[in-house]
């Protein structure tokens, strides 16, 4: 088990620490900005610090890995509205983004959640990873708050925002997927050979119920475990080779998901 979850543990080791980095160029209109940094995956999510005075800073838009150029080693970054810690009694300012702001990646990422199809699975996986499990409760009750017994991509960032959690582990079919649980990227693919006897759906958690809302995306209750899953995976990483790979060769009945990527494009 040690040997199995050896690269998720070695991926928690490279995406422990915060990593800071001054804004070099900004574009507000198409919300992007530029900063020099060392390797970075596509996807990384933080946030952008705007530095009123040398005393005084405010986080003023989120911020996600958009690509990374090797050679020069400069990432650029999209940013979009920063939604965490939102609250209307207190007064907010319209800074924009500038040069000399910095960068913050990878902020929450010693906090993490998993989503496994059961109790036996969930607390082998969560045993042998050291990091800081939030537990899925939790995150079933954003769900029920929420009205999705599905969830959807946009109730991981409300889980993000409620709990300052970082990354997602998800369990597929023996293989254990790390993603930035906002961007909703995968960073890290791991083998973890484990047995599945049974499902709880939508994923193991000790609440017996979650609420539904009346209509709406995420309002149904699921019904098959991984090809939920799958969906969430291939439509946000629609340019992923490995995940592509994997679904080529795994179950046919998942197939129908391989006219969903853009390879080559």
């Amino acid at each position: 088990m040690k040997y199995i979850l050896l690269l998720t543990i070695l991926a928690l080791e490279v995406f422990g620490a915060v990593i800071k980095s001054p804004v070099v160029s900004v574009d507000n209109q198409n919300e992007t900005a530029t900063i020099k940094t060392g390797k970075i995956d596509v996807g990384v999510s933080g946030f952008v610090v705007h530095h009123i005075s040398p005393e005084h800073s405010a986080i003023v838009r989120n911020a996600v890995v958009q690509s990374f150029d090797a050679q020069t080693k400069t990432a650029t970054i999209k940013m979009s509205a920063f939604t965490a810690l939102q609250n209307s009694a207190l007064p907010h300012g319209k800074w924009q983004p500038q040069v000399g702001d910095t960068v913050e990646l990878a902020f929450g990422y010693s906090r993490s959640l998993l989503i496994a199809p059961n109790e036996e699975i969930y607390y082998k996986i969560t045993k042998s990873v050291q990091t800081q499990w939030i537990h899925p409760d939790l995150f079933a009750t954003v769900l029920s708050f929420r009205g999705h017994p599905t969830p959807l991509k946009e109730d991981f960032e409300a889980m993000a925002d409620a709990s300052s959690v970082g990354l997602l582990f998800i369990y597929l079919n023996q293989k254990v997927y790390t993603l930035d649980i906002k961007s909703f990227k995968i960073l890290s693919i791991s083998d973890a050979k484990l047995k599945q006897d049974k499902v709880h759906l939508p994923f193991y958690t000790r609440v017996n119920n979650i609420d539904a809302a009346w209509w709406g995306a995420g309002s149904s209750r699921l019904k098959s475990y991984a090809p939920h899953y799958y969906e969430l995976l291939v439509a946000n990483n629609k340019t992923n080779k490995e995940l592509y790979s994997i679904i080529k060769n795994g179950d046919a009945k998942l197939h129908y998901l391989l006219d969903e990527f853009e390879l080559g494009k």
